[in-house]
């Protein structure tokens, strides 16, 4: 017959409750209590101490509580036990006390009389008087190893006798995972080890390359060297701007960013330039600036245009508007009745006839308006007679009601620089906005013109969408490896927003596509580090976002969207309380290290319910190598020592070596290089600066 909870309480009892609330339990230890090592429980162990666990025998199973904090009660009456000589004087004697936190109930297994199992929550809380006790080892283990499907160990529990801290890739990446921490703390080689434990651990399950995909965008250039060519057991495709042996070149070309990311970067007024690039855009990616197949084919455009432009106009209530919009709405009129003119000739039939009606509508609107000292304002009436009379001309020659809305502005299709300039400069003229778009054209010359951006921007016939694909997301069974590293470090600042946004977007959406094709998802991780760089708060209320902005909106669309299409996030940060609260929110993992700044423990204190804040108390005295795991990833929090990860597998982020540069050796002796050369980091620098007027324009 086995043994109830009550029945094992004997030997193991420390002292009883004397308090009891729903987040807090505080106990009065014994005076036979351990002070410092407890050796009945089947090993050494180390108690009392701070967020360690004890147990509390509650309904025929155990109430598991975490030591939040331990205090000395001097007590006016003496603490008397078993028989004493009640004739010596009795002294006041000091009864220790500590504070628990309810974290959940172990039981014994339903299907092993031997084995326990642990869930977090309780249906009842103890009463006072019940007895507390210690945890023996097969019950310290049965708590830190509880869970389903722990298939891959990152670390153990110091706290927990050394107890594997094993997690399930499904939830760890499935519903996003924050690592953050000080500088120095361990973060870059805890998402190294977390990748690589993953990769190693599925291989040896499924005895082969592993189907599985993660995509590291790395600012700082630090995962090459854990991922690069010395390790032959993870097969990686680096993407760098300079690309070593075996290394590819980071390809981003200007085709694949939206109107968002255009407007941003080019710093877009939303009035007149804003509009004029999304035309320009639309347009671009139509081929409309190359030559039309026929001259009604051109026609169709022209008009859409307008039908868009009134329409745009007509929102934003520019032709009733203050003056000069007035005037400048009947100068483009005037413009537009020019244009049409000139080619109304060329057609014949119905198409000719709405075109005529159309420009007889044109004219009724300026014949008013050309007396001396005209009242330009239009009424609304006008307007959409105006409109109405466009848009059947528009679909005279063709066109359909949903050519008029820019829904496939942002379609990935090919087109160099020079036909984006030529295409702004068209469109600007057609609208009557020629002076106001200056200021966006030297922006975009800029941009094509900088030596150090044309091998990412690249040319249109350079690569096509779907080798893209292919190559940074990753073939048909990960054939050409499981890791995706793109080093950001050479990327120029003025564009590392909004390349690092278009890389993230394309990735989503592409997932997005896949799943809608193909019914079913394809299981990848994005990781971003430096994320308070990338993923920063910014106002909601800014009438123009600028890139960085849009960067951390493109991640708060994956950290709401992504679970749905199989893409996990994976941040690493060194100052939380800079991150946008709708990333951070979204993040059901989280792994923390060192963190010595207030604001970010009081952030990371937010992210915690009440009674588990004790745990957090230990954030800033963590040591490297040391994190503490709570959330979806992790049946309970656990403070976890980090597996140990071979130098070849780390990232490239060890502290500067002051003294051994100082003094010309290493701690282990090693003479360190102390030549200096600055003419090859000189030619490299200028060489970037060049002008490549011989090459061939973006």
């Amino acid at each position: 017959m086995s043994q109830t909870p009550f029945e094992h309480t004997g030997s193991l009892q420390i002292g009883t409750v004397d308090f009891v609330s729903s987040n807090e339990i505080k106990v009065a230890l014994d005076i036979e209590t351990p002070e410092s090592v407890a050796l009945n429980t089947g090993g050494p162990r180390p108690f009392p101490r701070v967020n360690s666990y004890v147990l509390i025998p509650v309904d025929a199973a155990f109430l598991v509580g975490q030591v939040e904090w331990l205090t000395i009660e001097r007590s006016a009456f003496p603490k008397r036990r078993g028989m004493q000589d009640f004739g010596l004087i009795d002294l006041p004697y000091p009864l220790r006390k500590l504070s628990l936190n309810p974290l959940g109930t172990l039981q014994k297994s339903p299907h092993d009389s031997v084995q326990y199992v642990f869930r977090r929550g309780t249906d009842a809380l103890p009463s006072v008087g019940a007895a507390v006790v210690l945890p023996t080892e097969l019950q310290l283990h049965s708590i830190v190893e509880s869970g389903e499907r722990r298939r891959v160990k990152i670390g153990t529990s110091p706290l927990a006798g050394n107890a594997k801290v094993c997690v399930d890739p499904n939830r760890l990446f499935g519903r996003h995972l924050a690592v953050l921490g000080n500088t120095g703390s361990g973060k870059s080689c805890s998402i190294a080890g977390l990748i690589h434990w993953s990769l190693e651990q599925a291989q040896e399950t499924c005895s082969g390359q592993p189907n599985a995909r993660f995509i590291i965008l790395d600012p700082n250039g630090e995962y090459s060297h854990a991922f690069g060519e010395g390790n032959p057991a993870v097969k990686a495709r680096i993407f760098k701007i300079n690309p070593a042996n075996g290394e590819c070149p980071l390809k981003v070309p200007l085709w694949f960013w939206n109107g968002e990311e255009w407007c941003s970067f080019t710093q877009a007024s939303p009035k007149t330039q804003r509009p004029t690039l999304i035309h320009a855009l639309r347009f671009v990616r139509e081929g409309a600036i190359e030559p039309a197949e026929d001259a009604g084919h051109e026609m169709r455009r022209f008009l859409r245009t307008i039908v868009t432009t009134i329409r745009i106009e007509k929102n934003s209530g520019s032709p009733w508007g203050n003056f000069p919009k007035p005037k400048s709405f009947y100068e483009k009129l005037v413009k537009w009745k020019t244009g049409l003119e000139q080619y109304s000739e060329s057609f014949s039939g119905d198409p000719k006839d709405k075109l005529e009606l159309f420009i007889t509508e044109i004219e009724n609107l300026c014949v008013p308006r050309r007396i001396p000292h005209p009242h330009h304002d239009f009424t609304l009436q006008e307007i959409d007679a105006l409109s109405k009379a466009a848009s059947t001309a528009h679909a005279a020659f063709g066109g359909m009601e949903s050519d008029i809305f820019l829904a496939d502005a942002d379609a990935p299709r090919p087109f160099n620089g020079d036909s984006l300039l030529r295409s702004v400069e068209a469109v600007a003229e057609m609208l009557n906005v020629s002076v106001h778009v200056e200021t966006l054209l030297i922006r975009i010359r800029a941009l094509l013109a900088d030596a150090r951006m044309k091998p990412i921007l690249c040319n249109a016939s350079d690569i096509s969408l779907d080798q893209w694909l292919t190559d940074y997301i990753g073939k048909d069974k990960a054939e050409d490896g499981c890791v995706a590293v793109i080093d950001l470090s050479l990327v120029p600042t003025e564009v590392i927003h909004v390349v690092t946004a278009v890389i993230a977007r394309m990735v989503f959406e592409a997932l997005q596509r896949y799943m809608k094709i193909n019914g079913d998802v394809l299981p990848t991780v994005l990781v971003m580090e430096e994320a308070h760089t990338f993923i920063k708060r910014y106002r909601d209320d800014a009438e123009n976002h600028d890139a960085a902005a849009v960067c951390c909106q493109v991640f708060e669309h994956i950290a709401r969207e992504g679970r749905k299409f199989g893409l996990g996030l994976v941040l690493s940060s060194q100052r939380p309380s800079e991150l946008s609260p709708t990333v951070l929110s979204q993040c059901n993992s989280f792994l923390l290290h060192r963190i010595t700044n207030d604001r970010d423990q009081e952030l990371v204190h937010r992210l915690v319910p009440d009674n588990l804040k004790g745990l957090l108390r230990e954030l800033p005295l963590l040591p490297s190598q040391s994190a503490i795991l709570l959330g979806w990833a992790s049946e309970l929090p656990v403070l976890v020592k980090m597996s140990d990860l071979p130098k070849s597998q780390q990232p490239r982020s060890d502290d500067p070596d002051f003294w051994g540069a100082w003094v010309g050796k290493d701690e282990e002796g090693k003479q360190m290089p102390c030549d200096i050369n600055w003419l090859p980091i000189a030619e490299d620098w200028q060489a970037g600066q060049k002008d490549e007027s011989e090459g061939e324009g973006i």
